[in-house]
């Protein structure tokens, strides 16, 4: 792959650190789903590397340390002044008792080290210490609060316990981090609607990092989450453009959505929304790219990529004229909501949008 300048950057919300309007989710490379080969992992990183791609977001929780293996054996090649390196603490990763089987529902052949949840003070530095061992890095750019909410914790009473221990220790973990300049910003991963209020609540965080709820699928983040953090001048970066999996593949027996097997309705939701892109000579993938950097508050996205093909054809669609007409419909036919921003034609990675 011939190989290109680095991609326009610009601050991520109100901090100093500057990306990209796309990044490299490394999620798939602590197999998730699917297996990747260690080659197979690194040509993936080649690919994102000599396309222009900066900017790589990844976490403990990916294959339980591999992720942040492959790609810390990656970035330890290139000068640390030319990329920007996002991991998550949250959990705190522990050798496997060897008699049992190590059981994953999301990632195959996952390292042989437990999980637990620690948002408190020691937990915070033991899992940030841990990620710089495992990408061999002496500094972090972004350091994400991860997964604090109903998704992973399940009641309301486990969620507040783990909110109170960020609150009493954890975020003052994360401000010494910041004030000794091994991280620049801090964040919070979300999953789903209600945590962004209840985050900002017991934290000052910079960013959110948004898993699930802004896509071509699921708007629901316009109702109160985006307007309270444009109001907090709080930045916000999009993660699962593809809704984990169904607006990358369509419609297809077994897709994926929210990390789960599609529904008969979304699957057909999905459906409809691929025969008016088509309609428009637009393909699902490019749609599902550019929709959410429409938005005012969204600095960048950082879809993953199983193979070069796909971190190539990423950039592509990101940079591929879609009509107007085309979101117009999609409005019209009830598929998209009318108040959801829209890109102008011919919006790109290095281009203004125009908001709808």
């Amino acid at each position: 792959m011939a190989t290109m300048s680095r991609l326009p950057t610009r601050p991520l919300g109100r901090t100093e650190v500057k990306v990209a309007r796309m990044g490299l989710g490394c999620a798939p490379l602590g197999d998730l789903f699917t297996t990747l080969s260690e080659d197979g992992a690194e040509q993936v990183l080649n690919a994102a590397w000599d396309i222009g791609i900066r900017f790589f977001d990844t976490s403990p929780f990916y294959g339980h340390g591999k992720s942040e293996h492959r790609l810390g054996h990656f970035l330890r090649q290139q000068p640390r002044d030319q990329y920007t390196v996002s991991t998550k603490v949250g959990r705190v990763l522990r050798a496997a008792n060897k008699a049992r089987q190590l059981d994953s529902s999301e990632w195959n052949m996952p390292l042989p080290f437990d999980l637990r949840f620690d948002y408190s003070y020691d937990g915070v530095l033991r899992s940030f210490e841990d990620s710089l061992q495992r990408l061999g890095l002496s500094s972090i750019d972004v350091l994400w609060i991860h997964d604090l909410d109903f998704m992973h914790h399940g009641t309301e009473r486990r969620v507040d316990a783990y909110l109170a221990q960020l609150a009493t220790g954890g975020w003052r973990a994360l401000e010494e981090l910041r004030s000794a300049n091994v991280i620049k910003a801090v964040g919070a991963g979300i999953n789903e609607l209600g945590m962004i209020p209840k985050l900002l609540d017991v934290t000052e965080v910079e960013l959110f990092l948004v898993a699930l709820d802004y896509n071509l699928l699921d708007t629901g983040m316009l109702d109160a989450e985006f307007p309270l953090c444009a109001e907090r001048d709080v930045g916000v970066i999009v993660g699962a453009t593809f809704a984990s999996g169904i607006l990358a593949t369509g419609p297809v027996h077994g897709a994926k959505h929210r990390y789960e097997d599609a529904t008969p309705e979304m699957i057909e939701k999905t459906r409809r929304i691929a025969e008016v892109c088509s309609r428009h000579g637009t393909q699902l993938r490019a749609a599902a790219l550019q929709f959410p950097l429409a938005h005012p508050i969204v600095n960048t996205i950082i879809p993953g990529a199983r193979s070069p093909r796909e971190v190539s054809d990423n950039i592509k669609l990101l940079e591929h004229p879609v009509s107007l007409d085309m979101w117009a419909e999609l409005k019209a036919d009830g598929l998209l909501r009318s108040d959801a921003p829209t890109p102008q034609v011919g919006s790109g990675p290095d281009r203004e949008e125009a908001r709808t």
